[in-house]
């Protein structure tokens, strides 16, 4: 039987998480429902994602999103947050700061990556950059439900934060990665990776989530720990990294 979640066009989770992957990037949206407060993992691509993306969470749950985290500064995951008005936005620490100096750049990077021109200039004009910055580990509560946000990074890029969901009612703990994982392709290294330093930062999530949990890429299939080990010895071999 098909859950509201599913007929919704979200991937179900596990209790009160669910995840979306998005057309034209197939990047990862994920949310995390306690009761009081809705996170979303990352905001889409276009104003006009973020606002579909609201929609449909309000349509499920009958309440609006209160948290944002970003996982990472790439145009596909941060361009929707302006949608969401009045929200509390994290990201790992250094973010914001890159956000608004880099508003230009992001602009740039998703119009050569096939967004319309002015959606990606509305967007990053609007750009809302965190309120919240983590350093290390910090816990949010959504009423009945904590979620850990952890700065695992870098790896991807500077600022990789991944989302920690503690399971309950025996299920497992679910990580969301951001783009420190991918499953649909070989990992991207763009000009804003730190290659050297990727390896450790996998390390780092294994530990997070431990060998039970689901991993979340940020592109592609949900996967398990063991993926995550294979990806982050792949990513050593390619990039020359001694192993730990």
């Amino acid at each position: 039987m098909h859950t509201a979640w599913e007929e919704a066009g979200w991937e179900r989770l596990g209790d009160g998480v669910a995840r979306r992957r998005m057309p034209g990037w197939d990047e990862t949206i994920g949310v995390i429902a306690g009761s009081t407060g809705v996170m979303i993992v990352d905001t889409g691509a276009t104003l006009r994602d973020g606002a579909d993306l609201r929609r449909s969470i309000r349509g499920v749950l009958g309440r609006e999103v209160t948290h944002i985290a970003l996982t990472h500064p790439h145009f596909d995951h941060v361009l929707g947050t302006a949608a969401f008005a009045g929200v509390e936005v994290f990201g790992a620490a250094g973010l914001g700061e890159l956000l608004r100096r880099g508003k230009d750049e992001l602009r740039h990077d998703a119009i050569r990556h096939g967004v319309a021109r002015d959606a990606a200039a509305e967007a990053a004009d609007l750009l809302v950059a965190p309120h919240h910055h983590v350093h290390g580990q910090l816990t949010v509560e959504l009423g009945d439900r904590q979620v850990l946000l952890a700065n695992v990074g870098p790896g991807h890029t500077a600022h990789d934060l991944a989302v920690l969901v503690p399971g309950r009612r025996g299920e497992a703990e679910i990580v969301f990665c951001g783009d420190l994982v991918e499953e649909s392709g070989e990992p991207q290294a763009g000009p804003d990776a730190l290659p050297q330093q990727w390896p450790g930062a996998l390390d780092r999530l294994l530990a997070l989530g431990g060998e039970d949990a689901r991993y979340v890429p940020g592109h592609g299939a949900v996967v398990d720990a063991g993926f995550v080990r294979a990806q982050r010895d792949a990513l050593a071999a390619r990039f020359g990294v001694a192993p730990s």
